[in-house]
């Protein structure tokens, strides 16, 4: 059975031919249809709606010249016309619409309140709409050579198995482009936090082999610290890598994709073109993944683009690299900024970690930059500390000249200088000192006993003092506070009275001292 012809759509060119072959002409609806090739029951559809809005004579009346006029003067709307005209204030309900809860709906309801014979609810809508594309004009940018870079983030992921323990990670796909060749770059990374954020704009610009003017990127809250239109603020490590890179970074406003729209349009095409093709694979580690991506990209810069006729390569290379600025000689030294308060300790904690800061710095706030090897602490844009970067999450790291001076000399004790210290003034304070570390599980448990022993000689001579010590050697009386209550009651000026030694009593089972010989 033969398939039907489907029949051509008849445009407001068509009508007036319909008009002039039966009005100046006299042909017949049947003879109109054959020799336009439109059906019988369009052409007398047009005829009689022709007839209804008064014409029916050739030629047409004045004012009907233009397709449009005859076109909205044939399929105006028939019913009846509103007694009145006054139109509404369109500025007024384009701002009321803007606010929570209204609708256009309730707007017209309102409108008809004030106007009862004003004009229906498709009227009011379709004459809001032509306001509304007067109003906001869509602004055609003509992106110049090696003036921006455009980056976001692909909305679909790729799950990636961890061969060791079968967890899936959702991998991140990150996309940049040049607006005015249309050359693109894609990688994946486990996340959209700051160190991948930076690592894949670092990864685009070595990719395009320069650095433009500008990068006009999302407002990621990794990035952007104050998403504000005209002085939006970055995260320090965003903008310490535009500095080392000597270009700008200009964030769009939240929810206006157009501010963006090549690398919208970008997105798209990786997702067809590169995510699309690798969704029955398999992918056990984040660099396979990416040499994946790496191949397909290559396809993709490399074909031709069909209204162009060049390959995005190709249009790249002839106007884009040359405009482009070198790359830095280094690359950048990523670091991240954070914000801490100095603790009463002359402290501040950074990752679990404390590091020193000079003791006067008690209670003020600090800038710290963190590099994978080294901590900086800054006030007021001067470096104030710097200290090499634990690795594990735990304990202090000081400066001794950080610390007060009574805090020093408490940090830098040992057992050998306390016993030096203690032989100046003489052998049996030293041994007196010595007794004290050694009959405690740790010797830093005696610190603070040696320390009340040798401030004594700030307070007695020193032979008092190492009297003191003897008698208390004898008496077996090993604290300091048995030192300074001889030296008090004046006893280190008298010799210890001791007990001769009582003979042992005969006893079958004592072995006496004639045993042990």
């Amino acid at each position: 059975m033969p398939r039907r012809k489907q029949a051509r759509r008849t445009t407001v060119k068509d009508i007036r031919s319909i008009l002039r072959l039966t009005h100046e002409q006299g042909l017949s609806v049947r003879a109109v249809s054959e020799r336009l090739k439109i059906s019988k029951t369009s052409v007398a559809t047009y005829l009689l709606r022709a007839k209804e809005t008064g014409l029916s004579v050739w030629p047409l009346p004045a004012g009907l010249d233009d397709d449009a006029a005859l076109e909205r003067h044939l399929f105006r709307r028939v019913g009846r016309p509103p007694q009145d005209l006054v139109e509404p204030d369109w500025r007024s309900v384009s701002a009321e619409l803007k606010r929570k809860g209204v609708t256009l709906t309730l707007l017209w309801q309102e409108y008809r309140a004030s106007h009862p014979d004003g004009y229906g609810y498709t009227w009011f809508c379709d004459r809001f709409a032509a306001f509304e594309r007067r109003a906001h004009a869509t602004f055609r940018n003509r992106h110049e050579a090696g003036a921006v870079m455009q980056t976001d983030y692909a909305g679909h992921t790729i799950p990636i198995i961890d061969p060791s323990t079968g967890v899936i990670h959702s991998a991140q796909i990150f996309v940049a482009m040049l607006p005015a060749s249309s050359l693109t770059f894609a990688s994946a990374s486990f996340s959209q936090k700051l160190p991948d954020w930076i690592e894949g704009q670092e990864r685009a610009l070595s990719f395009f082999g320069g650095v433009p003017k500008a990068i006009v990127c999302d407002n990621l809250k990794a990035g952007v610290a104050k998403a504000l239109w005209f002085e939006p603020t970055l995260n320090a490590t965003f903008a310490a890598m535009a500095e080392h890179y000597d270009t700008t970074i200009l964030p769009t406003r939240s929810r206006k994709p157009r501010d963006k729209a090549k690398v919208e349009g970008a997105v798209l095409i990786i997702e067809r073109w590169i995510l699309a093709r690798l969704r029955n694979r398999r992918f056990f580690s984040l660099a396979d993944l990416n040499a994946a991506i790496s191949v397909l990209l290559d396809d993709l810069n490399n074909r031709p683009m069909r209204h162009i006729g060049k390959s995005r390569r190709d249009l790249f290379e002839e106007v884009e690299r040359k405009a482009l600025a070198p790359l830095p000689a280094t690359p950048f030294d990523y670091a991240e900024w954070k914000s801490a308060k100095v603790h009463p300790d002359y402290h501040v904690e950074v990752d679990k970690t404390f590091y020193s800061v000079p003791h006067r710095l008690i209670g003020r706030q600090v800038d710290v930059r963190l590099t994978h090897r080294v901590v900086e602490i800054f006030l007021d844009h001067k470096r104030i500390a710097s200290h090499i970067r634990r690795s594990q999450r735990s304990g202090h790291v000081t400066v001794n000249e950080h610390m007060p001076k009574s805090h020093q000399r408490y940090a830098n004790t040992t057992p050998a200088s306390l016993l030096n210290q203690a032989a100046r003034i003489g052998v049996n304070t030293a041994i007196l000192v010595e007794r004290m570390m050694r009959d405690r599980p740790h010797p830093e448990q005696g610190y603070r006993s040696a320390f009340g022993i040798l401030s004594l000689a700030r307070r007695y001579e020193t032979d008092r003092l190492e009297a003191a010590c003897e008698r208390a050697l004898v008496i077996n009386s090993i604290t300091y506070s048995s030192v300074a209550a001889i030296l008090k009651s004046g006893l280190d000026r008298t010799k210890p009275q001791t007990d001769p030694a009582k003979p042992t009593p005969p006893h079958t089972n004592i072995r006496g001292g004639s045993y042990y010989q």
